[in-house]
């Protein structure tokens, strides 16, 4: 499986970045997938590769570019209940001065990079993402609905911008939930909104699963939440990009 760490251009710098694509030399769907605010680590990377084994190339951006190379912060190899709060302490500046603008814009740039990319494919690209990359899945799809066919987020905030962003979104989403971060209410006001915009969703709560379960470097993980993830992402991806 052919990976590559990449720079590439925004208006704000040079963003690195790590790609993942079969190794067949035709060309292929684009993914971009968003990792969590912990960032590209071996367990992103490893995603990417998985991903990228069932025919797209995936393509990884460190979200935190302006801040330094990825990792941004010195994470230790599994991120349990006494570190986190430290390692978030760090992260949440960054998140929060990662606006919408500054998402758009590097979206721009990393789909202007894919669409050079001769691996890639000339199609409409899918986006997905993790934790607060999942809420940059959902603005990504919403900025740019000619170009993306399908988003996923996954334990992501997708509802903190209002039902508004929803009304853009011309892809087809799913939305898979933590049991820890959605209650059932609050999942039918979700879906609810998704409705109202003319969204084609699926949204649903994963049993047992607490806020990022699909991260085997947390003590979050669940096994059958990460099953779970694969189970709901490959056949949106393959519909949606390649119409099997």
């Amino acid at each position: 499986m052919p990976t590559k760490m990449l720079q590439i251009p925004t208006p704000d710098g040079q963003a690195d970045a790590f790609a993942a694509f079969p190794d067949h030399g035709e060309r292929r769907p684009g993914v971009l997938m968003y990792a969590d605010g912990f960032g590209i680590r071996p367990v992103i990377r490893e995603l990417a590769r998985e991903l990228a084994g069932h025919g797209y190339y995936v393509l990884v951006p460190n979200l935190f570019y302006r801040h330094g190379p990825a990792p941004v912060i010195e994470l230790p190899e599994y991120i349990g209940e006494e570190i986190r709060p430290r390692v978030m302490a760090e992260l949440m500046p960054l998140i929060q001065a990662h606006t919408t603008e500054r998402v758009l814009r590097d979206a721009e740039a990393y789909f202007q990079f894919l669409t050079t990319q001769r691996e890639v494919g000339a199609g409409p690209i899918a986006v997905t993402g993790y934790c607060i990359g999942g809420l940059l899945a959902m603005r990504t799809a919403a900025a740019h609905p000619a170009r993306v066919a399908a988003a996923a987020a996954f334990h992501g905030p997708v509802g903190a911008d209002g039902p508004g962003l929803f009304s853009k979104i011309t892809a087809r989403v799913h939305l898979g939930h933590a049991e820890g971060d959605m209650t059932p209410e609050a999942l039918g006001e979700l879906n609810q909104a998704l409705d109202t915009a003319g969204v084609r969703y699926t949204s649903e709560i994963y049993p047992g699963t607490l806020h990022g379960f699909t991260m085997s470097d947390t003590d979050a993980f669940s096994a059958s939440g990460f099953k779970r993830h694969w189970d709901r992402l490959l056949p949106l991806l393959d519909s949606a990009l390649t119409g099997n």
